[in-house]
């Protein structure tokens, strides 16, 4: 189930899609979170059956490797934790 973290910061639209046991995915939340971004998140491996299906087949459009963390700003992706990449696409 998609949640949403609201920030202050919502001129962009933000979708995390993460692994709850993955570091790279908590340092990116962290990050979004610290930064008071308005983003959705997905923790895909929360999911189970057609859920779990449809969030990765959804990752892999934009990343064919269906890795995480999988960013999605204002519809361009950003794989992994890369603050640079991520702050030039919030433009912050």
């Amino acid at each position: 189930m998609v949640e949403h973290k609201p920030g202050k910061k919502q001129d962009k639209k933000v979708m995390l899609y993460a692994l709850s046991t993955c570091m790279w995915c908590k340092k990116t939340k962290k990050f979004l979170d610290d930064s008071d971004v308005d983003y959705n998140y997905l923790f895909v491996d929360l999911l189970e059956g057609d859920a779990r299906e449809q969030a990765l087949k959804e990752v892999e459009k934009h990343n064919s490797a269906v890795s995480f963390p999988t960013i999605l700003i204002d519809g361009k992706c950003i794989v992994g934790f890369d603050e640079k990449k991520l702050k030039d696409a919030l433009c912050i």
